[in-house]
């Protein structure tokens, strides 16, 4: 059995991540992270029992990294694949950014990815064998007004990312992003009809993308056959960049 860590596990995002792993690979067991949401969550452990368990998991604090990890190669004897899905993202103008915002964006976004990359790396090492996929955003090449924070902390997803991906290839380790544009979980549950069909009609496909179109290529960069691919930065964006 697989054993495959996703933070952010109660979001669309995270929760489809996990869904398309426990339909597409009879192997996987998916441990999803979770802070205090966790109704979506609890309802996919509940469909997979026995595949599928909830860990408290506090992206920005080390020692709940270093719990979790623990807790997980304790029960499974291994980790094999961490997808570091969590994020948030406070638009503001930079001139008016207030400091809690920037650094609460940059901790969430970047701070939280160091931090489990770290946290795997041993037990990774130690089987000679992992698979890192890191979520970036489409924002870290084509960032939007007003996303200073959020933009520079996923560009820094992807720095992190291509340069991990050298210090640890030779453990058998690789590490991708990926950088999803508009896809359609609560993220864009805000945007009223006129601004959602503004959005699509900047997208060559005019149409959002979906979970399961990113949990694709998790999927495929965490499958043996992907020993290959590392350091790389794949854009799902239906065409926009």
């Amino acid at each position: 059995m697989r054993s495959i860590l996703i933070t952010g596990g109660n979001g669309g995002l995270g929760s489809g991540i996990g869904r398309y792993f426990l339909e597409k690979d009879p192997e996987a067991k998916v441990w999803l992270g979770v802070r205090s949401n966790r109704s979506t969550a609890e309802a996919l452990e509940a469909e997979f029992p026995g595949r599928c368990a909830l860990i408290d998991l506090e992206v920005t604090s080390k020692e709940s990294w270093e719990t979790a990890v623990a807790t997980i190669t304790e029960t499974d004897g291994r980790l094999d694949v961490l997808v570091n899905n969590a994020g948030l993202h406070r638009d503001h103008l930079l001139a008016t950014m207030p400091d809690e915002v920037w650094s609460s964006v940059i901790s969430a976004n970047l701070d939280a990815v160091f931090l489990g990359c770290r946290a795997v790396i041993r037990p990774m090492m130690g089987q000679r064998f992992g698979r890192i996929i890191n979520i970036s955003s489409l924002s870290a090449i084509l960032p939007p007004l007003g996303q200073t924070n959020y933009a520079a902390a996923k560009a820094g997803v992807v720095a992190l990312t291509q340069t991990l991906a050298k210090e640890v290839a030779r453990a058998g380790i690789t590490v991708n992003a990926i950088l999803p544009g508009y896809i359609a979980t609560e993220a864009l549950a805000h945007m009223d009809e006129d601004a959602a069909k503004r959005a699509k009609a900047g997208i060559p496909m005019r149409r959002f993308g979906t979970p399961a179109e990113v949990a694709s290529a998790v999927l495929f960069l965490a499958c043996h056959d992907a020993g290959y691919v590392t350091g790389s930065a794949l854009k799902i964006d239906g065409g926009i960049f």
